[in-house]
């Protein structure tokens, strides 16, 4: 099977450490990781719990904070670390000549269920 590769941006343009988000025409975005030893991950935008912008969090190690919960994900398999349950989709990823480049059918037909939590009603305090 041959797969289509979609480029998204050269290894230089996400920092070091954190995320490029990329949107999508269907679907929520995804967030693309750099690490510290300049490895490249892509994740759905979107925590296993409650659905925070993982692409906001911190990148530690091969992982990622979400920056709602503190939850811990991995950044190869989307799982969420123990005591915490749940993972997030995970996207292919392919480097060539400094390039970051997102298979264009997972782009296109991955995960497009998941949709961004809507915030409750302001309340108003009471006197």
């Amino acid at each position: 099977m041959t797969t289509d590769w979609t480029y998204i941006c050269q290894v230089n343009d996400i920092p070091r450490q954190g995320a490029r988000r990329v949107a999508r025409a269907q679907g929520l975005e995804v967030a693309v990781f750099r690490t510290g030893q300049d490895a490249v991950y892509a994740l759905l935008d979107y925590s296993p719990y409650k659905g925070g912008p993982l692409s906001q969090g911190m990148v530690f190690g091969n992982n990622v904070a979400c920056p709602l919960h503190n939850w811990t994900i991995g950044l190869a398999d989307g799982q969420a670390l123990a005591p915490d349950e749940g993972s997030t989709p995970v996207f292919r990823v392919q480097l060539q000549g400094g390039g970051v480049y997102l298979s264009a059918d997972e782009l296109a037909h991955h995960a497009l269920t998941q949709k961004r939590p809507l915030a409750g009603p302001a309340r108003r305090a009471t006197t």
